[in-house]
């Protein structure tokens, strides 16, 4: 049986709830590019309840550490290898330089405080369009042993609950060492334009880390 969910602002549910979708219709990037996922991706929103501003735009590169960090303790359990999934800044998950998943928080401001919707897209058993967890790990494990959705949704809200009560009570510096341990851009170089009047003048640079602030 098939059961269709549409919710017009999730952020009117209860704050802490969750919504898994085994098939999604209307996928949502942060470009707004719709999409369809079929089975075989995890995909799953919940909500966040936040009072200070300054902090929700950082709630992102938690929760992409989160997924990174999640995957990771389920393949040490299983005694994989551990599938080394990259964050490219803000909010994609990468492996072997394929794009497996993103990450979109959105957030709305009423009573005081900030409602974030927090929505994570992760490509664990489809090998479409792209790659997938297990595609990775299918040449070396049995299938009895490959990767399952809910494993890494159990241990997705493990890691971030931790992570979370870090971030709120030491700020994202408590963080900062995991994060550019995983995400792609370290050492990479990138041309950086500068705008000046009618001049516009490129430089190349390399990325060394990215400055966050509370």
């Amino acid at each position: 049986m098939l059961f269709l969910i549409s919710f017009s602002n999730f952020s009117e549910i209860p704050v802490g709830s969750v919504c898994v979708s085994d098939i999604q219709l209307k996928g949502r990037g942060r470009t707004k590019n719709v999409w369809e996922s079929p089975k075989g991706c995890l995909m799953y929103s919940f909500t966040l309840e936040m009072e200070d501003g300054r902090v929700v735009p950082l709630i992102q590169y938690v929760v992409s550490l989160a997924v990174t960090e999640a995957v990771k303790d389920v393949c040490d359990k299983k005694g994989l290898s551990y599938n080394d999934v990259k964050i490219k800044w803000p909010n994609d998950l990468y492996l072997n330089g394929l794009k497996i998943g993103g990450i979109l928080c959105t957030s709305t401001y009423r009573s005081r405080k900030f409602l974030v919707s927090v929505g994570v897209g992760l490509n664990v058993d489809n090998e479409q369009p792209t790659t997938c967890l297990n595609a990775v790990l299918k040449d070396v494990c049995p299938p009895s042993n490959l990767l399952k959705r809910e494993e890494i949704l159990g241990a997705f809200f493990k890691k971030f609950e931790n992570f979370f009560d870090l971030f709120m009570e030491q700020g994202f510096k408590s963080l900062e060492e995991l994060y550019y341990r995983t995400w792609l851009h370290s050492g990479q170089r990138v041309i950086a334009e500068e705008k000046n009047e009618d001049q516009v003048v490129q430089n190349v640079v390399t990325i060394q880390l990215l400055e966050m602030t509370m």
